[in-house]
């Protein structure tokens, strides 16, 4: 996951934005947006600029709107990728918080969900966050995943996936093109494991949570993909 494309266009932060709170959640900080008493939870797992995208929050309060209990956690301890920080080009960022790292950090977050009652949990990775949720597939610690613009993801990985799997890509994408992503879905046809590709035409990799708000079309294909997200999860979360 190097070059522009992944990272030429980070979220602006410079205001918080959701209904939910930050909490602390198995070890990490995390954003919250809940419905109340749902037993089901939504890990939203970023991309390498981290959990206080405002893209990402507004989804998860739309996942809990939707009748889930939403969790964006901070997989990256407080150090986003930070593009103008020349002390930390990507290959040095990625070699410090790399996806193997993110997804032991998702296994207590997981564990501390169970122990205040959530029955099922669901997963949605982003670009970087993707990887963390195919590893929590191949593990079956997760009910359902889904799976917009991933990067790092290899042909082998999908082969290990034990749940229903999602895949949401963009046209124009070097980290997950097209034709790799109908090799995924064909994969998860060949293991029987339930399955759904969808190619979003006109919208680049990182469309889903690094849209512009002024732009309307990258709004509605990212409205698009979230619906199809949570229309997803709804009928694959027992």
């Amino acid at each position: 996951m190097s070059g522009p494309e992944c990272c030429s266009n980070p979220p602006n932060l410079s205001s918080s934005s959701g209904s939910g709170s930050v909490t602390q959640l198995g070890g990490l900080k995390a954003y919250v947006s809940a419905s109340s008493n749902s037993k089901q939870a939504i890990l939203l797992i970023s991309d390498v600029y981290g959990y206080e995208s405002p893209n990402l929050r507004k989804l998860a309060d739309k996942v809990a709107n939707a009748g889930f209990y939403a969790v964006v956690p901070d997989f990256m301890h407080g150090e986003p990728y930070d593009p103008d920080n020349a002390d930390k080009p990507l290959p040095v960022w990625l070699s410090i918080h790399n996806t193997d790292r993110g997804f032991e950090d998702a296994k207590p977050v997981i564990a501390a969900l169970k122990s205040q009652g959530i029955t099922t949990v669901g997963a949605a990775g982003f670009c970087w966050g993707a990887k963390v949720v195919v590893e929590l597939a191949k593990s079956a610690l997760i009910q359902a995943a889904v799976l917009l613009h991933p990067s790092l993801t290899s042909l082998d990985d999908v082969k290990e996936v034990k749940v229903p799997m999602a895949l949401l890509g963009a046209e124009v994408d070097k980290h997950s093109p097209p034709e790799l992503m109908r090799q995924f879905g064909e994969i998860l046809i060949s293991t029987k494991v339930k399955s759904f590709v969808k190619i979003f035409p006109g919208v680049a990799h990182g469309w889903a949570v690094r849209y512009k708000a002024e732009d309307e079309f990258a709004v509605k294909s990212a409205e698009e993909a979230h619906q199809d997200m949570l229309d997803w999860f709804l009928a694959h979360m027992e």
